[in-house]
């Protein structure tokens, strides 16, 4: 049986997965797992590949999924893009971190806050 908290998550991935197509992004990976961490989505929106970190809260308990993007899981997420980088051989390309919140007790319908450039790191952060 599942942990109710990955099938929430797994539900979350799935509903910014559908705003962000719905937005024009071209998904290019999902759920990409190493010995670092996960990355949820992978995307492109033109010519930026946008590495996306998904949150998903059924209340507004602990302060709301935004909370959950700290320092740690920022450097976290800045070590698993320059992994996908390295992996797939990609430079020279502008990339950007991006988080979609979901929040809401109606999986169906959550609400959706869609942070572009949610945080930034210098050229000495991303190294590959």
């Amino acid at each position: 049986m599942l942990d109710p908290r990955r099938i929430v998550g797994q539900e979350g991935e799935s509903a910014a997965e559908q705003y962000l197509r719905h937005k024009g992004y071209r998904i290019v990976a999902r759920n990409l797992r190493s010995s670092v961490g996960e990355l949820d989505l992978v995307a492109e929106d033109g010519q930026v590949l946008v590495f996306v970190e998904v949150k998903t809260r059924r209340t507004g308990a602990f302060g709301g999924a935004i909370h959950a993007v700290h320092q740690r899981k920022q450097e976290k997420l800045i070590q698993l893009a320059a992994l996908y980088l390295a992996r797939h051989h990609i430079k020279d390309r502008l990339c950007r971190f991006d988080v979609v919140l979901l929040q809401g007790t109606d999986a169906a319908v959550p609400q959706v806050e869609h942070i572009q450039n949610a945080f930034e790191i210098s050229g000495d952060d991303l190294r590959w």
